[in-house]
């Protein structure tokens, strides 16, 4: 018989998050879907989060993906800027914990060395990668969508092995495996 699944990627973000859907059949990949959601032109950051929010909802809505795979913020020098990221971040994986999709968090490095081989790769590196590997025709804009694609590609190729990587599917297995963050 055969397996069939959907995984969805995210790359969060409060100026655009990228995303992107694939399906899974007897291990082949195929796009579903990519895009971003836009938010430079709102100055609420509360508003931002909510509209991440409702748009994962919806993306879950609509395609009922199996598992979520999701880019985890790389630590930077702007202690703000990382605040507005995990931020993102959290209300995205929310939305999944509202839904009960499980959760997977990868590092920026270690979806870009399941897409290209190389952990410093550039975002144009893994875009053209994931256009020849999934005979994207037309590109986006804006690379982000293409990093949300990235991310569930990534979790199709670390899918049954030993992951470093964070695993939530409630909010308990999240709170459990985040104890330094609770307080």
């Amino acid at each position: 018989m055969a397996s069939e699944s959907i995984i969805l990627g995210i790359d969060p973000g409060t100026t655009i998050m990228g995303f992107g859907l694939i399906s899974v059949l007897d291990n082949r990949m195929e796009l579903m879907q990519m895009d971003e959601l836009m938010l430079k032109k709102y100055d609420d950051h509360y508003l931002k989060l909510k509209l991440i929010f409702d748009r994962t909802i919806h993306l879950i809505d609509t395609y009922h993906p199996d598992e979520i795979a999701i880019e985890a913020p790389f630590f930077g020098k702007n202690v703000q800027s990382m605040l507005k990221l995990g931020r993102a971040q959290g209300v995205a994986m929310a939305a999944g914990l509202v839904r009960e999709v499980p959760i997977t968090e990868y590092s920026p490095k270690k979806i870009k060395m399941a897409i290209t081989g190389n952990g410093n790769a550039s975002k144009e590196q893994v875009a053209k990668m994931l256009q020849s590997m999934l005979s994207i025709k037309v590109m986006p804009k804006n690379l982000d969508a293409t990093d949300g694609l990235a991310a569930a590609v990534c979790h199709f190729y670390n899918r049954g092995k030993i992951s470093t990587g964070k695993n939530y599917g409630s909010w308990k297995s999240f709170v459990s495996q985040n104890k330094d963050r609770i307080g």
